[in-house]
């Protein structure tokens, strides 16, 4: 089979031709159809995340694909799933109970993008902030493939959405994803122009860096904040000062981590999720679907941050 593989830390990914892997217990064989890319698989092919696959490895941490072998599901069922890494091949070994069947209306790009960026917001709003009907959510990187399904489900959840992102064009995409106001974070002083909307209930932050710090002196007295990654390449240090005088609290989230840590959560989140897709209440945005053979490309285009939601890695 093809395979886009990693040989050395920081270098591009070669093509490779490889065999065919074979399942073990509790593990299904998976012939790949799309595989979504998140910015964690730019993080892991320098080396940067807490998960290291050893060397060589094919990144790709979420795909959609149909049930070759192994235990659980039936031969030919269509299924989306968090591999962690792999999808970027034309076959793939998972632990069956990291997969879901998807919807028939689901195509195989729409799949592959769902898991992470929509299971991430809800588990973040939903499970962790208690996001309430009402309350003014701030969604930072909001046009980016976690922002803006936060943006989308916020909005879903009955919240006053304020979307911050990176120029005029992404700002039309969260617009169109839901948001109620716009910032832009090249040229507007988000502390200011949050306040001056009365300020935020709850900031989802995947960004980090001086936005956080200006996002939580923004925040609302009993506010709730979440540090959910640091696209901006800086881990912002916590005031405590501030969360002691204005109550505020800090929810750290790491969704992969459910995956040991609670399970239910997750597979309760993806069930309500999936429900709300076929009940036509969520729309996947997808902005670039790229070749196997071009998945540098796609790497790139999160680096680059030249993406807008979702970009997929198509295998034929």
């Amino acid at each position: 089979m093809r395979a886009m593989r990693l040989h050395e830390i920081g270098a591009l990914l070669s093509l490779d031709e490889v065999p065919v892997p074979v399942p073990g217990p509790g593990e299904v064989l998976v012939q790949v159809h799309a595989c979504g890319v998140n910015f964690a698989d730019t993080l892991m092919v320098t080396g940067r995340y807490q998960e290291k696959p050893s060397l060589p490895f094919a990144p790709g941490m979420e795909l959609c694909g149909t049930i070759q072998s192994g235990e659980g599901f039936a031969h030919g069922t269509r299924i989306a799933a968090f591999g962690g890494s792999g999808g970027f091949a034309e076959y793939a070994v998972i632990p069956v109970n990291r997969c879901v069947p998807v919807p028939e209306s689901m195509s195989h790009a729409q799949a592959a993008a769902f898991l992470i960026a929509y299971g991430t917001s809800h588990v973040a709003l939903e499970h962790r902030a208690r996001l309430k009907a009402g309350e003014t959510l701030l969604v930072l990187g909001a046009a980016g493939g976690v922002g803006l399904t936060a943006v989308e489900l916020g909005k879903l959840m009955g919240a006053k959405v304020i979307a911050c992102a990176r120029g005029a064009d992404k700002l039309v995409t969260a617009r169109a994803a839901g948001a109620d106001h716009l910032i832009d974070s090249t040229t507007a002083d988000l502390r200011a122009e949050v306040k001056a909307l009365g300020g935020a209930d709850v900031v989802y932050d995947p960004v980090g860096g001086d936005l956080f710090t200006q996002a939580l002196r923004a925040t609302n007295p009993g506010g709730r904040i979440l540090p959910l990654g640091f696209a901006s390449g800086e881990v912002p240090q916590i005031p405590a000062n501030i969360l002691l005088v204005k109550n505020i609290s800090v929810l750290g989230l790491y969704w992969g981590g459910y995956a040991t840590l609670d399970p239910k959560v997750l597979t309760d989140s993806l069930t309500e999720l999936l429900g709300w897709f076929e009940q036509g209440k969520l729309s996947p945005h997808i902005s670039h679907q790229i070749p196997l053979e071009d998945a540098n490309h796609a790497l790139d285009l999160l680096r680059d941050r030249a993406s807008t939601g979702k970009v997929v890695v198509v295998i034929d």
